[in-house]
């Protein structure tokens, strides 16, 4: 059972969101977050608002006035300054928290980093018994289990002679669509295959780190591949060129 409260795991959501929270605290609010539908939805919300924000945000350069205003050639009289002070600064509060209310509403839907999501869905795999729906490292009993469960059909091999056997897979939800998620392991270490069907064209091999782990993603004949996992960086490369050769 994860010690966080709803309370508590709200009060730190932001700094969640923004990465500054400490690896054990971010795993606590990652587990809560996986458990409580409640906090995982105000969670969403406020990653949404934030992409939105980020993305659509206007940026318009301050008038010649208002920066004569703000840095004074020479520095204003005390009774101007206190009265500025008292008046602009909550009225400029107000008018960010309009603008970033309205770019909320006008832009609904907007879709949280796919990366992100990723990564968040291979830590929820690890809690309790949610890393597979079908548990085979037989590929002719992992392939027919998502026929009728997806639109479309993806690939799936054993790659046990190079060190990374299947261990099954499972239905995920990425980028508001059902999503293949295959596990391999590796040692002691487990590593998602996440992948779903997309619109755009190939894009070439990507690596990164997210929130301490290593992400490697690519897309090829209309197919997104997102790999997840704390295994070394080179070794996940090196199983993504099995994936794809």
């Amino acid at each position: 059972m994860n010690e966080l409260d709803c309370t508590l795991c709200q009060t730190q959501m932001h700094g969640y969101l923004d990465q500054e929270l400490d690896p054990a605290t971010a795993a606590k609010v990652a587990g809560h977050l996986a458990e409580c539908a409640d906090c995982a939805r105000l969670h969403d919300q406020a990653k949404r608002l934030k992409a939105s924000v980020k993305q659509s945000a206007a940026y318009y350069p301050a008038p010649a006035s208002l920066a004569a205003l703000v840095f004074p050639a020479q520095p204003p009289k005390p009774g101007f300054a206190e009265r500025w002070r008292a008046w602009f600064a909550p009225a400029f509060s107000a008018a960010a928290l309009a603008l970033a209310m309205v770019l909320y509403v006008a832009t609904p839907g907007a879709q949280a980093p796919l990366m992100d999501e990723a990564v968040s869905s291979h830590v929820r795999s690890l809690m309790g018994e949610h890393l597979n729906d079908v548990v085979s490292s037989d590929r002719h009993t992992v392939k027919p289990w998502f026929s009728g469960k997806l639109d479309f059909s993806p690939p799936v091999f054993d790659y046990a002679a190079q060190g990374f056997p299947l261990l099954g897979g499972r239905l995920d939800y990425l980028q508001h669509q059902t999503t293949a998620a295959l596990s391999y392991g590796r040692n002691k270490h487990i590593i998602n295959v996440f992948i779903l069907p997309t619109p755009e064209a190939d894009q070439a091999r990507q690596s990164q780190t997210i929130r301490g782990f290593n992400v490697v993603s690519w897309q090829a004949s209309h197919m997104r591949f997102v790999l997840v996992s704390d295994v070394e960086k080179g070794e996940l490369e090196a199983f993504s060129q099995l994936l794809q050769p």
